[in-house]
């Protein structure tokens, strides 16, 4: 990633699966990030994670990933929170684990049954560690003939948490729209994370053209695609995220364009390494 620091002065960089893998931090990621910061550079965090940037940080600090090693942090939290501001006052079905209903700060909203409620906010599996989507299969059925409305909060369809691979909301989601239920989704790869990421970087360093930015993932269909929807060129990490482990990444790579054929993979790199 050396030679690159200078050419892209701004790294929007995924996380899970690019920084860390849930339990623990890559030495030579949290490296590469911090030797971009010494070079000039800007690193921005860009995370589907369904909570809010200081929650983010207080996890990433107990992962040893401090503010030495990034500017800011951008997540899909926050732009939940945005969407969720037209539902202030309303009933919600909340549906995900108790830890991550600060999405909902600030915010009048009541939770609600299935039967009651106006709109569903999808953070999550209530318990990723043991549950599939179609566990949930019977209640977004219920929904859906309600023709209630789904704020998706993390397209992230799976992580790897360690050496497990876990669902996340965004397989959730899915399922639902093959129901007939509408959904809006917060994060990555949809424009609104990228927008709320680029007003941060130009307030921090004015205006900031698309090719002084380079997005960094391992996500095909949120990272990837997001990239390269936005317009952006993107370094692909193959190694700690959710390809299977000992998968080639000449050949992932390749089976990624037939994935997403605007795909603007420049680099395709095992891990974050800045030499």
């Amino acid at each position: 990633m050396q030679d690159l620091s200078a050419r892209y002065p701004v790294w929007l960089c995924d996380i899970w699966g690019v920084v860390h893998n849930g339990v623990a931090h890559f030495p030579k990621a949290v490296e590469a990030l911090r030797r971009h910061r010494g070079n000039g550079g800007l690193v921005v965090l860009l995370t589907n994670a369904p909570r809010s940037a200081a929650k983010v940080a207080g996890h990433l600090a107990h992962l040893g990933v401090t503010n030495e090693h990034y500017d800011l942090i951008v997540t899909s939290g926050d732009v939940t929170h945005e969407l969720m501001k037209p539902y202030d006052g309303h009933r919600i079905y909340y549906l995900g684990p108790e830890r991550d209903l600060g999405v909902l700060d600030d915010l009048k909203i009541v939770k609600s049954s299935p039967d009651e409620a106006e709109v569903i906010l999808c953070v999550g599996l209530v318990h990723d560690d043991t549950e599939t989507p179609q566990d949930y299969a019977e209640l977004l059925a219920r929904m859906a003939r309600r023709r209630l409305p789904m704020i998706c909060a993390n397209p992230d369809k799976v992580v790897r948490r360690g050496n497990k691979l876990i669902y996340c909301a965004g397989a959730l989601a899915e399922l639902y729209a093959s129901m007939g239920g509408e959904v809006t989704m917060a994060g990555k790869p949809y424009r609104p994370i990228y927008e709320l990421a680029r007003a941060r970087v130009e307030e921090r360093r004015g205006t900031t053209p698309d090719t002084h930015i380079l997005a960094i993932g391992d996500g095909p269909e949120t990272d990837i695609k997001g990239a390269a929807d936005y317009g952006l060129d993107v370094v692909l990490i193959t190694a700690g995220g959710i390809s299977e482990e000992g998968a080639d990444p000449a050949e992932l790579e390749a089976e990624i364009r037939k994935i997403v054929p605007g795909a603007r993979i420049i680099r395709t790199l095992p891990d974050l390494n800045w030499a």
